[in-house]
């Protein structure tokens, strides 16, 4: 797995990171400034569903 980043956030490094497996493996996430620190595990599921969500604007801002 690869980690990626958002293309919005291409010049600052207040980032998390993905990466994202095929199927039903975990999501790993990260923090960009500390790409050897501990990593998120997540199930896809439930993260897709989120991901969605905010893609979608159902999460409202605080």
């Amino acid at each position: 797995m690869r980690f990626k980043k958002s293309s919005y956030s291409a010049t600052v490094e207040d980032c998390v990171e993905i990466a994202l497996a095929e199927g039903s493996d975990p999501v790993l996430i990260r923090d960009s400034k500390r790409p050897g620190g501990p990593t998120l595990r997540v199930a896809a599921a439930p993260y897709r569903s989120f991901a969605r969500a905010i893609q979608s604007r159902e999460l409202g801002a605080a």
